[in-house]
């Protein structure tokens, strides 16, 4: 893991495959770990070089003021296209998971040329707040659930890979593996205080984050090859979202997995590495969900 500078602040990036190799830029929600190991591995062997980064605000990214962000959601697309023209080595295919997935969105959008292909997975088109009338909002039930619970002691890094683990069975992501990859989060970020903690592990800037003018009346001027993936069982991002964005942009294709919630499971990794891999042989036609060989299932 390293650091590259950008739009006056430091990314956090890791690099997997050969610098040579086309680009696959993975933009984190918030932090790079939100992209699994297992799926960048698999990338990378089919001859990509893959890197993950933070967005500001979390793990080896700069750090201000995650409880008053003095940038935008235009200004975290900004910097998606800019790491990719430093990293160089052409137009990169640009992914992006949860709230990342809406700073990809946006990316593409203000600047199509930095990019070849799109992925997004687990989003919506719109944000913060409300969506709009045609969306699925959170799953009530589950919202109440999750932000009933006491916060956890912030300084306590075991504490806190608890609290990830019951969070992610709410959810329906797998409680283990949001542990370990809660402890990992705790032990890259930068100090104990307890907002910058917070911000890492729950992402909570983004609620704050200047998110206009809309985009989603836009989709429709994305030219690249795009992806969508979606879990049928996210409660966060219910699946009509997915749907939407898949119906909005022209040719989009859009993969449910059947058993996922809002992680990448395990059993999936190959699956999405596959269609990832694949983008950009299609050519245009409208959108469709692609057929099923894996469920997603966690193992287990």
């Amino acid at each position: 893991m390293t650091t590259v500078n950008v739009n006056g602040v430091a990314l956090g990036i890791e690099s997997f495959g050969d610098d040579d190799a086309p680009l696959v830029l993975l933009a984190g929600g918030t932090t790079m770990l939100s992209w699994p190991d297992a799926l960048c591995e698999r990338l990378a062997a089919d001859g990509r070089r893959v890197v993950r980064y933070d967005l500001r605000d979390s793990g080896a990214s700069t750090a201000t003021d995650p409880q008053a962000p003095a940038y935008t959601l235009r200004g975290l697309a900004a910097d998606a296209a800019a790491l990719a023209d430093v990293l160089g080595g052409g137009c990169a295919h640009l992914a992006g998971i949860g709230v990342g997935g809406m700073v990809a969105q946006v990316a593409v959008l203000d600047h199509p040329g930095a990019f070849s292909a799109l992925t997004l997975v687990g989003t919506r088109p719109v944000a913060p707040g409300p969506p709009e009338d045609d969306l699925p909002d959170h799953d009530r039930a589950t919202m109440s659930r999750l932000f009933a619970r006491p916060m956890p002691d912030w300084t306590d890094r075991e504490a806190v890979a608890e609290f990830a683990a019951a969070g992610a069975e709410i959810l329906g992501d797998d409680p283990v593996a949001a542990h370990a990859r809660a402890a990992r989060i705790w032990d890259r970020t930068p100090g104990t205080a307890p907002p910058v903690q917070m911000a890492n592990q729950m992402g909570m800037v983004f609620s704050r984050l200047d998110c206009t003018p809309r985009w989603r009346e836009r989709l429709p001027e994305i030219a690249v090859p795009t992806l969508v993936v979606h879990g049928r069982r996210n409660r966060f991002f219910p699946l009509g979202n997915g749907e939407a964005i898949a119906r909005e942009i022209p040719g989009a294709r859009l993969l449910v997995l059947q058993e996922a919630a809002t992680a990448i499971p395990d059993a999936a990794v190959d699956e999405v590495a596959e269609a990832m891999l694949t983008l950009g042989q299609r050519t245009g036609g409208a959108a469709r969900v692609w057929p099923q060989r894996s469920t997603g299932r966690r193992k287990g």
